[in-house]
């Protein structure tokens, strides 16, 4: 293991997201100036960010001096540990801002919303977001722009001296399938999506500035829109406007984000034979669509103060913001009936498209595990057919069906595994509330059910859960593997 080439990294890591976090600190001095103080109050969060982006900028500069003489390449090996230990590393001083801002949290709590943030988990402890000084809910926000298109791929984007470990990288913080995009240099796929990132960011918070949304609220719910992260600047939500108009623009957007973003890329080439064969994007709207039917027809016929107007709406909005793990909310699906909390439990397990921002298990794995069941249980009285599986017109190899099981098997593992250390350590939950909490926070999708259901936080549980839950959102964002394998003592040996 070359650590002073993984420091190396680390540091300019750390440099980038002290850059992001200077910025806010530019939009505080900015915002104080406009109300009259200078910026140089500290109840506008100009302090927090200042000095905490001082000390990223301090760290990183420092780590880089270690990694001075490093060798140029980034091998496999070292991009693991990279991603692994650089997601942990700016979850932990992202939460600075946290700290020193008035009103402040404690270490534990603020280490919790920034590992949310970077996440674009979305789950939240505090109580009242609008207490806080709007350029830390800038940074806030900030974070989970940052993490949904992926810390690295930007990183990778900007920097160009990465070599042939920039694949590693990309390939291990990201579900892009990066032998499907036909380039050959992974610095021109991670800009192409960073400039489709911008421009989807771009449209989405100018169509809500049109639809009246302040400029602040705008950008900030752009970011997290795009990044289906979900965090707002108000204590409702996407519910607190009230507007039919924000709703389905947000959604449209909440959409368009959970689809593969190479796909995109593709359209821009104008490579339209891809799009014909394109599989995944296609069951996933269908999927949205059948969701959306089945939970509005629920509302209207099982409930009296629901008509389908009003549940079709808020069937296709909640549907949308939970199937792309964005969790945004317009209303409290907790009370709604038990098929359709059934439902949208399901869209949570399923999440979006493969190379999206959003998390959850991916519609690509769920697609292959269907295809791949089906053909066992037709081998069982037809032995010697031969079967072709093809995916968005392609066909996996053995390994990608493999990979797929373990994968899926893995995640269900590990949520019975989280949910049992839950239940130890937070007695008072019942089972809903243990099992949401693990959903919501394992495959990134923020709000859960019961105790931590869309009207609810996570604020009332115990230092250690939230440790716990931090972990299994870092877990979630880097599909389980590139987290755990940094428990496997043969990546620590020497060459």
């Amino acid at each position: 293991m070359n650590f002073r080439l993984v420091a190396k990294i680390l540091g300019l890591l750390v440099i980038l997201v002290g850059i992001a976090m200077a910025a806010c600190w530019a939009y505080a001095r900015i915002d104080g100036s406009l109300a009259g103080d200078g910026g140089d109050s500290g109840d506008n969060g100009a302090y927090a960010l200042g000095l905490s982006s001082s000390i990223l900028l301090a760290c990183g500069a420092l780590l880089y001096v270690a990694g001075l003489g490093s060798p140029r390449d980034v091998l496999r090996r070292e991009a693991i540990v990279v991603v692994g230990l650089g997601w942990m590393l700016v979850g932990l001083l992202g939460s600075l801002p946290y700290m020193l801002c008035d009103p402040g949290l404690a270490p534990v709590p603020a280490i919790f919303e920034s590992v949310s943030g970077f996440t674009t988990t979305g789950a939240t402890i505090m109580t009242d977001i609008e207490a806080f000084p709007r350029p830390i809910l800038l940074w806030r926000s900030v974070t989970q722009w940052l993490g949904g298109i992926g810390i690295l791929v930007v990183f990778v984007a900007v920097l160009s001296f990465l070599g042939v470990g920039s694949r590693a990288l990309v390939q291990q913080e990201s579900s892009l399938n990066l032998a499907d995009s036909g380039a050959s240099r992974v610095r021109d796929i991670a800009s192409s999506l960073l400039w489709v990132y911008l421009g989807l960011t771009s449209a989405c918070g100018l169509g809500l500035l049109g639809l009246g949304m302040d400029p602040f609220e705008a950008v900030c719910h752009a970011m997290c829109t795009i990044a289906t992260g979900g965090f707002s600047p108000k204590n409702a939500s996407v519910g607190h406007y009230g507007s039919v108009g924000i709703e389905l623009w947000i959604s449209l957007f909440m959409f368009l984000s959970a689809i593969g973003f190479m796909l995109y890329i593709f359209v821009l080439k104008g490579k339209w034979a891809r799009l014909r064969s394109e599989e995944e994007a296609r069951y996933y709207f269908l999927l949205i669509a059948f969701a959306t039917l089945s939970i509005a027809l629920d509302l209207a016929l099982a409930t009296e103060e629901y008509g389908y107007r009003r549940a079709f709406r808020e069937a296709f909005f909640n549907v949308v913001s939970i199937g792309s793990t964005t969790g945004f909310a317009n209303s409290d699906y907790d009370q709604w009936p038990l098929f359709s909390k059934m439902m949208l439990m399901v869209m949570m397990l399923i999440g979006g498209c493969a190379g999206s921002t959003a998390g959850g298990i991916k519609m690509n794995r769920v697609i292959l595990f269907y295809k791949t069941a089906l053909r066992e249980m037709v081998r069982t009285f037809r032995p010697s057919q031969v079967f072709r599986i093809k995916l968005n017109g392609a066909s996996p190899d053995d390994q990608v069906f493999a990979t797929t099981s373990f994968l899926i098997s893995l995640g269900f593992g590990l949520s019975g595994i989280a949910v049992i250390l839950v239940a130890l350590l937070e007695p008072q939950l019942n089972m809903i509330s243990a099992i949401g909490t693990v959903f919501a926070t394992l495959f990134n999708i923020g709000p859960g059910f019961d105790a931590v259901g869309p009207t609810q936080n996570f604020a009332f549980l115990k230092a250690p859960t939230q440790l716990l839950l931090g972990f299994l959102m870092v877990l979630g964002r880097l599909e389980f593997l590139a987290l755990l394998v940094l428990f496997v003592p043969a990546l620590w040996r020497k060459y």
